[in-house]
């Protein structure tokens, strides 16, 4: 394959991720909502490990763990401010 395949390639993914992370969004929103109901916090430090976890669980690679890791837990902390935001 050529870069512009390998650029469309990436181009497609990209799409599925922003398509998948909006779904994520949608899904922290949804419990940010219970959470409000039912007077729980918003940052919950064994509910985030657990997810750590999970993550490097089902990490396949090629990024080491701690690379992954750093990913997802800006993919949290953005979702635990969508969860303060729509209070």
């Amino acid at each position: 394959m050529e870069i512009s395949d390998w650029r469309d390639k990436i181009d497609a993914l990209d799409e599925q991720i922003v398509r998948l992370i909006s779904q994520r969004a949608e899904a922290a929103r949804a419990i940010g909502e219970l959470k409000r109901t039912s007077e729980l916090p918003v940052y919950e430090p064994k509910r985030e490990q657990a997810v750590f976890e999970h993550i490097r669980k089902v990490n396949p690679g090629p990024l080491a763990d701690a690379e992954i890791l750093h990913v997802y837990e800006r993919i949290v902390d953005v979702m635990r401010t969508l969860q303060r935001r729509d209070v």
